[in-house]
């Protein structure tokens, strides 16, 4: 099978020093994956840096980037009105000798591209958006800063799309709330490497204290506060954040500097050490080094941090919510807390801490679901029969 695979956005490849760990790096995994078990798969993105080739061969797979609109563009609503000349592009490329047999669009950008592309075709289109705006307007309130006109680009783009992959049961009652038929939303989780994150090897080093591990970006809606207000009933532990700019920006990020006054005024500035960005081959040493991992964001459809951390034998706590109300199980790889819910949050860090063998057995039932349910095999596997099925329903019946 011919697939190809559509971004809004360069991701990773090629760039030297590139250590952020995220969808792009997903979207990479998924076509190596695809082409070792056969198919020719080729990943689309906008050229949003002429340093970068046009085409570069990867893992078995060609990545393509297609010029349309300025190279440099800073926000993403100022790609929206380049949508409709990369379609063209993208037509362009599939009108000649290559020409896919199924297309599937990431993020809503990447998908508005690729159901205008295949307009006049019969090629289906799977969607997977990754983050839905009326769910980070719900959730994260006056800290949504996306383009106002995503919310309705995104219902027009549901209405386009043959099937839409959620990556938790929320996005689906979400997207059944957009528009699509319940039979065309299927649920495919992220997926961890169990070959990089595992509880054998490395780990950072720490002092005495036991230490509590939040991985997210450092913006308003992650949480890190909620954590914050919770240290003052853990007692005498660390609170390690890792995220947000490298270390030596973040006297001058706002929210690291807001963070940091907040925990002065809550008394435990000693106990919160914020890293900066940390790079995604270092994650597994830092999760190691963790007793508990705690996942606090607003709005978290993904679960990929509470996945990692249970590959790596850690037990998570975190909120009740998309990603990770799915992937952790309550009482059984982790505790599960109601959404904002700082007082609670603390109270259970506290007694998971004081609790050895509950966190030892937390931690070997985490990599136990791991391996069994969220490896990249599966995973894949899940969407190679969703492929199959889209293009069987758009082929015409034998005569």
């Amino acid at each position: 099978m011919r697939v190809g695979l559509v971004c809004a956005h360069s991701g990773p490849e090629g760039r030297t020093g590139s250590s952020a760990a995220g969808t792009h790096q997903d979207i990479a995994r998924i076509a190596a994956e695809l082409t070792g078990r056969g198919h020719e798969v080729r990943v689309y993105q906008r050229r949003d840096d002429p340093g970068l080739p046009e085409t570069e061969q990867l893992d078995g797979y060609l990545v393509e980037r297609i010029a349309a609109g300025p190279s440099r563009i800073t926000g993403t609503g100022d790609l929206i009105p380049h949508v409709p000349e990369y379609a063209a592009r993208l037509a362009e490329h599939w009108s000649g000798t290559w020409r896919p047999d199924v297309v599937h669009g990431h993020f809503w950008l990447g998908g508005l591209v690729a159901a205008s592309a295949v307009r006049a075709t019969d090629i289906p289109v799977v969607q997977t958006f990754h983050s839905l705006a009326t769910s980070q307007q719900r959730r994260l309130g006056a800290q949504y800063d996306g383009p106002r006109q995503r919310i309705t680009l995104e219902r027009a783009l549901t209405r386009a799309v043959d099937l839409a992959v959620a990556q938790c049961t929320d996005e689906v009652d979400e997207l059944t709330r957009m528009g699509l038929q319940r039979a065309d939303v299927v649920v495919v989780p992220t997926a961890v490497d169990v070959e990089k994150f595992h509880p054998d090897g490395e780990s950072e080093p720490r002092d005495g204290r036991p230490r509590i591990l939040s991985v997210s970006g450092l913006a308003p809606g992650h949480g890190q506060d909620d954590l914050i207000r919770a240290m003052r009933l853990i007692g005498d532990a660390e609170l390690v954040i890792a995220g947000g700019p490298e270390a030596g920006g973040l006297a001058h990020h706002a929210e690291a500097r807001r963070l940091n006054e907040l925990a002065r005024q809550a008394g435990v500035a000693g106990q919160v050490r914020l890293l900066g960005e940390v790079p995604h081959s270092r994650l597994p040493a830092w999760y190691r080094s963790a007793d508990v991992v705690a996942c606090t964001a607003r709005y978290a459809p993904a679960g990929r941090v509470p996945l990692e951390a249970m590959a790596c034998g850690v037990p998570v706590v975190g909120y009740a919510l998309g990603g990770v109300a799915d992937t952790v199980v309550d009482q059984v790889t982790g505790r599960l807390v109601p959404t904002g819910d700082a007082r609670g949050l603390g109270m259970t860090l506290r007694r998971l801490l004081a609790d050895d063998a509950g966190r030892f057995a937390y931690g070997h039932a985490a990599v136990d679901r791991v391996r069994s349910s969220y490896t990249w095999e599966r995973a894949v596997g899940a969407l190679e029969r969703l492929y199959d099925r889209v293009v069987l329903r758009r082929k015409p019946a034998p005569a």
